[in-house]
């Protein structure tokens, strides 16, 4: 078996040990290339080369960023192609929140997750996922566990700021961000409209939750589920929020953080559960995020679910 792993040294808590670790005890298992990412895009360019040379299996060392550039390198040229036909997945959590790895059952320690991984390896364990895709202004993107447009991914572009200047992602940045962020985000006067095949139409949402998988992110240890209907055998979720006073994020709050089962209650959130395909359109442009990844502001962007797309070794 040929693998190639990619391993993101900026990733937040990748290491040269857990490098080491991850490097020797694949490479006895398997025939392995490994290569480091350098800039952004760049592991979306080593797994085209990895599909393209024949490899059986890529690996990443890295958070969900590299992840999904990873996973979008291995589809950009998909013609048609089964699951099968394209190198299958391993990942290996480097990030801070690794929502994906975390999601398909892995520990988030990535030394107790390289264990699990290499003996899905010794066993050839395999799982086949569906993704979701954006299309916007004529651009195309897969992702693995959730988009967002408004507030969330205004959080994403000011953490995403603080990186820049050198600061790490830690769990608590995020939610002192968001804590800080919530004085003055719009919350006077909603933006975006949902619609869709056979969708009644949603009007005046502030912020949407787009799912492929539930929990949607991670506080800490404890996970976050706006739509615990969601899974990789489903299409779509979306929470829809058609209000951001302080007394319906404190009542939403309380039934998101935890696992739960049963769908966040109230008159103002705009729900979706299993869908094919919609569409957010806003008046103005917002921000906009995919996979925790902060793309831009749009003012209209179509889901579409992609089932049976990728095959996970896990």
């Amino acid at each position: 078996m040929r693998a190639m792993l990619l391993v993101n040294p900026k990733a937040t808590t990748t290491n040269q040990r857990t490098q080491d670790v991850l490097i020797r005890a694949l490479g006895a298992t398997v025939d392995l290339t490994v290569e480091e990412t350098g800039y952004r895009g760049h592991a979306a360019h080593l797994a085209r080369t990895a599909h393209a040379a024949g490899f059986d299996v890529m690996a990443v060392l890295g958070g969900d960023g590299t992840i999904n550039e990873t996973v979008n390198g291995l589809l950009e040229a998909d013609d048609g192609e089964a699951a099968t036909d394209r190198p299958a997945l391993l990942v290996i959590p480097g990030g801070s929140a690794n929502v994906f790895a975390r999601a398909l059952g892995l520990p988030n320690d990535p030394v107790e997750a390289t264990g699990v991984v290499l003996e899905a390896v010794g066993r050839d364990r395999r799982r086949t996922v569906g993704l979701g895709q954006a299309l916007w202004d004529g651009q195309s993107r897969y992702f693995t566990f959730c988009g967002g447009l408004g507030y969330d991914a205004e959080v994403i572009r000011a953490v995403e700021g603080m990186r820049g200047t050198g600061l790490k992602a830690t769990p608590a940045r995020y939610v002192n961000t968001a804590l800080r962020h919530y004085l003055s985000t719009d919350k006077r006067h909603p933006a975006m409209t949902l619609e869709g095949p056979g969708i009644p139409p949603a009007e005046g949402i502030f912020m949407a939750v787009i799912s492929n998988t539930s929990p949607w992110s991670y506080v800490g240890p404890r996970p976050v589920c706006p739509t615990p209907w969601a899974s990789f055998e489903t299409g779509l979720d979306l929470l829809g929020l058609q209000r951001l006073g302080p007394a319906a994020m404190v009542h939403l709050l309380s039934q998101i953080i935890g696992t739960r089962e049963t769908l966040p209650s109230g008159r103002h959130l705009a729900q979706l559960h299993d869908e094919k395909e919609f569409t957010l359109t806003a008046e103005r442009p917002v921000a906009y995020q995919l996979d925790g990844d902060y793309l831009g502001e749009v003012e209209k962007v179509t889901f579409r679910s992609i089932p049976n797309a990728l095959q996970i070794v896990v």
